[in-house]
């Protein structure tokens, strides 16, 4: 009895891997990705659709838009402060430092207000950030 239960149970580890995995792919294939309902479409491997690959975002980009983050989740004064850090950091940010410091300042000014914007401003960037809440204020 023990041997015969040891034996369906060996083969059931063998083989049911083998159906759920050839059972899932079959599910995913048939998907249909393009988002036509009434198209049915089978998942196919070609060299003629390969995907390019995503270019590389440059530091500034990434700084700036982890900064706008920051601000939208804490406050303009923490976003700036950590601009700073950054810049002193890394040197070859600086030349970004003004325009990064103005687009905090226009952000601010669309979550907090021009009143409430402008009291976050520092001297960071040569007071960028408060040329970007005033050309925020006047519309430019």
């Amino acid at each position: 009895m023990t041997h015969t239960a040891r034996r369906i149970g060996r083969t059931l580890a063998l083989v049911l891997p083998v159906v759920l995995v050839l059972s899932g792919t079959l599910a995913v294939t048939a998907v249909p990705w393009a988002g036509q309902a009434t198209q049915s479409q089978m998942l196919t491997a070609s060299s003629e659709h390969v995907s390019v690959r995503a270019k590389s975002r440059a530091p500034q980009d990434v700084l700036r838009d982890r900064l706008l983050t920051e601000l939208q989740t804490k406050d303009p004064g923490v976003a700036l402060t950590h601009l700073q850090r950054e810049v002193e950091a890394r040197p070859s940010l600086a030349e970004h430092c003004m325009s990064i410091a103005r687009a905090l300042g226009r952000a601010a000014v669309d979550r907090y207000g021009p009143t409430r914007a402008q009291r976050f401003s520092r001297p960071v960037c040569d007071t960028s950030f408060a040329t970007g809440v005033s050309q925020q204020v006047q519309g430019s």
